[in-house]
């Protein structure tokens, strides 16, 4: 049977294609872990309880969370930078929610972009709301030029960290380029995590956690990966772990 992956949705404004708002995953996402021999479900969004966040996912083998919009900085105590955008504290409730009841269950967990500002936040963690605020020792593109217009990011080279779960994860693919898209980088690490990448201005790339198989990147492996082995790697990885745990 194949491994139930769930994959924290997302809510989105009304547009063309539904006049009423609508719970979404990015295609990408579902097809890196449908690749990976996973099967993803996406969750609709709502208020839960530890107790409902735990038997929610104790349906599933593991979790996946997306990139997108910023996290509300009223979650980490700061006021809102005026380059912080698409704010919707219903998302961050529920994927916040869901990162905690993961670690609980100790389920393999993996956190993109977004995602892993998320579980960050989620564990006391704060972020930087604008990475063009911070006087950095060289310059390295995290995203495109006229962000968040155009659509696809850019790529930079990343250091990893021997005896994580990362780099066990890349083992005999080599270290991929991160595949950067996003304007807010992690600040103090969440209780629990330790960073294992860095770009070369020092911005963490990944961190991850001792609950189980818990791994969070800063940037997107499922859009090279069907043409980059290292990137889908991550994924295969993610679904073998989710594979083990479900027994």
């Amino acid at each position: 049977m194949l491994p139930l992956i769930a994959v924290a949705g997302r809510i989105g404004a009304r547009g063309k294609v539904s006049r009423l708002e609508v719970s979404f995953a990015g295609r990408r996402y579902l097809d890196a872990v449908l690749r990976a021999g996973g099967e993803p479900v996406t969750l609709a969004p709502r208020d839960l309880s530890d107790a409902q966040a735990d038997a929610l996912l104790a349906r599933f083998a593991g979790l996946l969370l997306m990139g997108g919009s910023d996290v509300d900085p009223a979650v980490y105590g700061q006021e809102r930078h005026e380059r912080t955008y698409g704010v919707d504290r219903r998302n961050d409730d529920f994927e916040m929610a869901l990162c905690r009841a993961a670690a609980r269950l100790e389920m393999p967990t993996l956190a993109v972009c977004r995602g892993m500002q998320v579980a960050n936040v989620a564990f006391g963690g704060t972020l930087h709301q604008h990475l063009a605020d911070l006087d950095l020792p060289v310059e390295v593109a995290h995203a495109p030029q006229g962000f968040p217009s155009p659509t696809e990011g850019v790529e930079h080279p990343i250091d990893v960290a021997s005896g994580s779960l990362l780099a066990a994860a890349l083992q005999g693919y080599g270290t991929p380029p991160a595949i950067s898209y996003h304007h807010q980088v992690v600040d103090q690490l969440g209780k629990g995590f330790t960073a294992t990448a860095w770009a070369a201005d020092g911005q963490v790339e990944a961190m991850e956690r001792a609950d189980g198989w818990f791994v969070c990147l800063q940037w997107h492996p499922e859009d090279t990966a069907p043409r980059d082995p290292s990137q889908q790697r991550i994924y295969d990885t993610f679904v073998e772990r989710a594979s083990l745990a479900q027994g």
